[in-house]
């Protein structure tokens, strides 16, 4: 089952993600803070399979301290960041640090839990392929040694 972390300020938020998430069969954990979102990505036994984070929390570098905290626990983590108030200027600052994507909470005439729901599966079957890739490149070397 995949582990995601979900990082929100707004309950209502969370609860909404996490309730369509889970009714997909997705374990869900939450943090209401980034801070919160950091300590949950540092004390998880084992890495988060995907985290989705808020940008603008306590501040609006919130979401990139959560991008650090995922990069610096797993090379292979999955990150997509949502905002109410996206800019070109956050946007690309998130892929240029490795997110998988930015959505927008509030885009017109958009389920944007639908869409959030069809990016998850995307950015979960790149970190599977990801991760397979390395397997295949380790068990090729234990069979040559």
């Amino acid at each position: 089952m995949n582990r995601i972390l979900l990082v929100d300020d707004e309950e209502d938020v969370r609860r909404a993600v996490q309730r369509r998430l889970e009714r997909q069969g997705f374990h869900v954990e939450t943090a209401d803070s980034a801070a919160g979102g950091v300590e949950a990505i540092s004390s998880a036994p084992v890495p988060f399979d995907l985290i989705i984070t808020d940008m603008s929390m306590e501040d609006p570098e919130a979401g990139i301290r959560i991008l650090q905290a995922a990069f610096g626990r797993d090379v292979f983590a999955e990150v997509i960041v949502m905002t109410a108030y996206g800019n070109v200027k956050n946007a690309v600052e998130c892929m240029k640090r490795g997110a998988f994507d930015y959505i927008e909470k509030n885009i017109p005439g958009v389920d944007v839990y639908e869409l959030l729901t069809i990016k998850v599966e995307q950015a979960l079957d790149r970190r599977r392929r990801s991760v397979n890739t390395v397997q295949g490149w380790e068990k090729a070397a234990k069979s040559k040694a």
